[in-house]
């Protein structure tokens, strides 16, 4: 297949500017004769914030997620094609959405080389200069993991077969529960996991179910919601993840929120009901 020549850039965060230590958190390319442009930024911060303690990692997240759709929008719009010659080169586009200055995001010189595929130098460049020394992503645990630990509190307990999937509708939302039980009125159970990598995935879980609970403020059947929570296993998301907590728990419907520490408090108070109930 036929190359041709490209040109890059890498986009650099610079903790202090006196001391003047960098990481590299991005990548811009810029193929001419495809018309290609293309950027990666970095998604993982954990390298970040082992060499700088205070940075703060919103922000910077914050920043590159600017700059990243920045660039997008750049490449699609109608106006960039008188842009997009053999005159320019990633420079070009790389000084259209950041400057010039002695800001903490800083360009490397220009570098360039030959691709028959543009898009796959981009993400071999984004891995060679961006995420080769980041450290292994952590397995997260799901939503499913955090349910396995409370069915066999459940099994224990001689109850966990009285679980079924069950649907609540309202005029406005239709959710359905894996595990719900009734009892005079439905009670249903959703683990949710926060085992998440980002503050704004936190958040935007947690955003979700509260409008869920909105949806189903005017739900056809009585119905009591528990959200069994699993914690991340990042601690730098913990206050993120103390943000959800508070968020969920000011939700309509009035949700019991139950941590994995008080799981056999759960499983032990539906196992009352269950013998109440004559179940």
């Amino acid at each position: 297949m036929k190359r041709e020549p490209y040109t890059y850039m890498i986009l650099r965060y610079r903790h202090d500017p006196v001391a003047g230590e960098q990481i590299n958190v991005g990548v811009v390319i810029y193929a001419p004769r495809s018309g290609f442009l293309g950027a990666h930024f970095r998604k993982a911060y954990g390298r970040i914030t082992k060499v700088f303690p205070d940075v703060n990692g919103s922000l910077l997240r914050q920043d590159l997620g600017q700059i990243e759709r920045a660039f997008e929008k750049l490449s699609k719009r109608k106006e960039t094609n008188d842009l997009l010659s053999d005159q320019c080169t990633a420079l070009t586009f790389a000084h259209k959405i950041i400057g010039v200055d002695d800001s903490s995001l800083i360009w490397s010189s220009l570098g360039s080389g030959l691709s028959s595929d543009p898009a796959k130098t981009l993400d071999d460049l984004h891995h060679r200069f961006v995420s080769q020394y980041d450290e292994p992503h952590q397995q997260r645990r799901g939503d499913a993991d955090i349910w396995r630990p409370f069915r066999d509190r459940l099994l224990e307990r001689k109850i966990a077969d009285i679980f079924q999937a069950k649907t609540i509708r309202s005029p406005r939302n239709e959710v359905e529960f894996e595990h719900a039980w009734k009892n005079g009125k439905w009670h249903c159970i959703q683990p949710l996991s926060f085992d998440l990598t980002t503050e704004d995935g936190i958040q935007e879980k947690a955003a979700k179910w509260v409008g869920h609970m909105v949806g189903l403020l005017k739900a056809d059947e009585e119905f009591k919601p528990y959200f069994l929570i699993g914690k991340p296993s990042d601690e730098s998301m913990l206050p993120a993840y103390q943000r959800a907590l508070d968020f969920l728990s000011e939700a309509p419907l009035a949700p019991e929120i139950v941590q994995e520490s008080e799981m056999d408090r759960l499983a032990d108070t539906l196992a009352d009901k269950v013998k109440a109930s004559g179940a």
